[in-house]
This record gives C-alpha cells, structure tokens and sequence, in this order.
C-alpha cells in the first residue's frame, strides 16, 4: 500500500494529476473538500477569501484514518496534504503553474482579485513546495501549466518507486 499527496496552490492542476495517478495505478483517490464538509472539520466561514476554514489537525487525523485502513495505493488530494507527517506518505507531489496561467484558470473559477493575488503570491513564493520540505517530504514537482503528460508521470512515479 503506497500513499501518494498532491499538493500545490489552488488551480495549479492538483486534481488532474490526482486522478490521472489513480486512473493509471488503479489507486484510491480521496476527496478531501468532502471530508472537510462531512467530518465536521471546517471551523466555520472565511468570508474575504469565500472558503471554509480548516482546523488541519482534524483533518490530519481524518487522514491518517483513510491510510491506514486503506488496502491498496491511496492519493490525497489537497492544498492541506502536505501537513500530513511525512513518515506516513511515500511521495508528495508538488503542482507548479506559470503565473499567467494561473492567473486565468484562478478567475475562470470565479476567485474574487484578492482571492487571485494571494494565490499567485502563493505560487511565486512557493509556500506548499517550501512547506512540504520543511515537513520533510520525498518531493518531485509536476508543472501543469501546459497540461499534463500522463506518460512523464508515471515515468517520475517508476523512477521513484511508485507503481
């Protein structure tokens, strides 16, 4: 059983890398907006930034639960994943976006001006990547801004002993 996280700002393609991963492998793919809006795991509304509020060691444990009864290979997909104790993921996956891209995938989704410049700060400052290593994650960093190259994927996964 492998557990995979994918992690990255908001728009840079977390989702469609999950799913591909978990389309190929034939891995669990876990839905981690439904288990904070299911498990009681938000503390309430932001209102400027139009988000739930997430009390990360509810989710954690929440997680923590789903891999360890998890019977074959599992990926979490989440801007939050990479809090997760890095003992218990064998890789993180960190999503990169070119800034314009980003820029527009984030207002196609209807992300308000502040909403868009926090997360492109995000994303130049390279917040989740830094955090995930300061967390001591076995990281590799897929861009997505041209799309996703399903076969250089799992390439990446092979080379790191994922499959």
């Amino acid at each position: 059983m492998e557990t995979i996280i994918v992690t990255g700002t908001p728009g840079t393609g977390k989702t469609c890398v999950a799913k591909a991963i978990c389309q190929k492998l034939d891995y669990k793919l876990v839905d981690v907006k439904r288990l904070i809006q299911r498990g009681n795991i938000s503390s309430g509304f932001d209102k400027k930034r139009q988000c739930e509020i997430v009390d990360v060691a509810k989710l954690n444990k929440e997680l923590l639960k789903k891999i360890e009864t998890n019977k074959k290979g599992i990926v979490i997909d989440s801007h939050l994943s990479h809090y997760l104790p890095s003992e218990k993921v064998d890789l993180c996956i960190v999503t990169k976006c070119g800034l314009k891209e980003l820029k527009k995938r984030l207002e196609k989704r209807g992300y308000n001006a502040a909403k868009v410049r926090e997360n492109l700060d995000c994303e130049i400052f390279d917040i989740c990547y830094n955090e995930a290593l300061e967390n001591g994650h076995n990281i590799i960093v897929v861009d997505t801004t041209k799309g996703i190259d399903i076969v250089k994927l799992i390439g990446v996964l092979k080379k790191a002993k994922i499959h």
